[in-house]
């Protein structure tokens, strides 16, 4: 199957190459030397500002929302090439609205849900969190242990929720709880929207990661929310849920073809500058194996995503291969920033460089959506027809 993009897509892609180098790249020093003084890696206030009004003037705003709400609908093909060049950078900024929600609430808000939720949201007007994994149920969603119960027209939640991102600054949170009364591994599973401010929604600590990202904890105690709050249909939140993170490895896959672009680059310049015991580093064997199983990987890496994305756009079911770019993309991008830190030597492992916060950020996306170990489980027991 070919892959090429289309004329108006290609000239997208070379938009947000261009916006990226123009308007992101002079910001990474700024969150460099954030991160490098303990603070968090993210844009102020007045650093996002210009940006979001430059992404409005150049068209480059709910790029995947709906026609009916401004939106460009764009595929995911297309999707794919613009979070290419949006991995290339350090500096934390994704196109508003942030696409997994957004499919996850396309799937299954309800007509008020919509007008209430989904417009504003798909409007790049609201932002939004998911709380999925447990203290005790982390890589495996279906373990979740957080109840919702019913209470004539309401709905009382109770349970802990971790590793969430942008939760402070959400104007709403999807919650994925379990129905009381339920049985089964991904029976009872239902999605909940809470809004900012809810009683009984407390958030209980931030939690330090790698690289300057935050994570928290949050608490439900006696949350009660109405039953218009309820995403989708009673005990039917998983299936809507894997739509949401299939869609995000998706596009973690793009940006670890980014990142791994951006370590290549700057591997091959270095080492065509340095001279060591009389020889330029770009003539050392070692040093050329890098670069050209880098260069491979990468272009395998970029044939499985559009692969994946082609095969979404037909309203194929990709979850396995969205499994195998899980795996194989960070993987890939681990290895290739690594050989990059090598060559450059000392310099590599300082905080100066780029290099560290791509290293930091690909570390964490081995664990979160899901672990390594774990997509190589269920990809091999999809592949060999074993149930759990």
């Amino acid at each position: 199957m070919p892959f090429d993009l289309a004329e108006e897509h290609r000239m997208l892609r070379d938009v947000v190459a261009k916006f990226v180098d123009n308007e992101l790249m002079p910001l990474e020093k700024a969150v460099l030397d954030r991160e490098m003084s303990g603070g968090k890696v993210g844009l102020t206030a007045a650093e996002e500002a210009p940006i979001l009004k430059k992404c409005k003037e150049l068209g480059l705003w709910g790029l995947d929302a709906p026609e009916e709400f401004g939106g460009a609908n764009l595929p995911a093909v297309a999707l794919m090439a613009v979070n290419e060049e949006i991995g290339r950078t350090v500096v934390p900024f994704t196109f508003p609205p942030d696409s997994p929600n957004l499919h996850m609430l396309m799937a299954t808000a309800s007509p008020v849900q919509r007008q209430k939720y989904l417009e504003p949201y798909a409007r790049g007007e609201a932002v939004s969190a998911i709380a999925i994994s447990e203290p005790g149920a982390g890589g495996d969603p279906a373990g979740m242990i957080t109840r919702a119960t019913q209470d004539g027209d309401d709905w009382v939640i109770n349970g802990r929720k971790i590793w969430i991102s942008r939760v402070p600054s959400a104007d709403f949170t999807i919650a994925m709880a379990r129905v009381e009364g339920s049985a089964g591994r991904h029976s009872g599973i239902t999605a909940f929207i809470i809004d900012k401010g809810t009683k009984g929604f407390e958030i209980a600590r931030e939690i330090p990661m790698l690289g300057g990202q935050r994570t928290y904890e949050v608490v439900f105690d006696d949350c009660r929310v109405s039953g218009e709050q309820m995403l989708g249909r009673i005990g039917q939140g998983f299936a809507p849920m894997q739509l949401r993170l299939t869609v995000r490895r998706l596009q973690m896959g793009a940006w670890c073809i980014g990142m791994a672009r951006r370590a290549l680059d700057m591997m091959c310049e270095h080492a065509k500058q340095r001279v060591t015991f009389g020889a330029r580093l770009a003539d050392r064997q070692a040093i050329q194996w890098w670069v050209a199983d880098a260069a491979t990987r990468i272009h395998a890496c970029r044939l499985m995503v559009m692969d994946a994305a082609a095969k979404q756009d037909e309203g194929r079911d990709v979850r396995t291969e969205a499994s195998m770019i899980k795996v194989f993309a960070t993987e890939m991008a681990t290895d290739v920033i690594d050989h990059a830190m090598q060559t450059f030597g000392a310099m590599g492992v300082t905080k100066e460089l780029p290099l560290q916060l791509m290293a930091a950020k690909v570390r964490t996306m081995r664990v979160y959506e899901g672990p390594t170990e774990v997509h190589r489980m269920v990809i091999a027991r999809r592949i060999m027809g074993l149930g759990r």
